[in-house]
């Protein structure tokens, strides 16, 4: 099966999940680096509330997601313009 069965770790808690074989680093990387995180925060701040620190954790991390997002759109519409850039000029070579 492609499939595994693995335990993540997060804040103490263990979560039982079923990741396909090819993403279980992935898997195990994101929740250590959720982990790493938490102890930031908690270190930071001062904070023992997990809750607050995994709301902390998920904004911090959706800020990120958001951001790169942006930067991908920007590098895509700077790719987009430089090839329809190229095909003009191939199509004026060409005529």
């Amino acid at each position: 099966m492609d499939e595994l069965s693995i335990k993540i770790k997060i804040a103490d808690r263990e979560y039982p999940m079923k990741v396909k074989r090819h993403e279980e680093e992935r898997v195990r990387a994101a929740g250590k680096l959720i982990n790493e995180k938490l102890k930031s925060y908690r270190e930071q701040f001062g904070l023992d509330d997990k809750q607050d620190l995994l709301a902390m954790t998920a904004f911090d991390c959706l800020v990120q997601k958001l951001a790169a997002e942006e930067d991908t759109h920007a590098v895509d519409t700077s790719v987009v313009e430089k090839i329809n850039h190229l095909n003009q000029l191939v199509s004026q070579a060409i005529l």
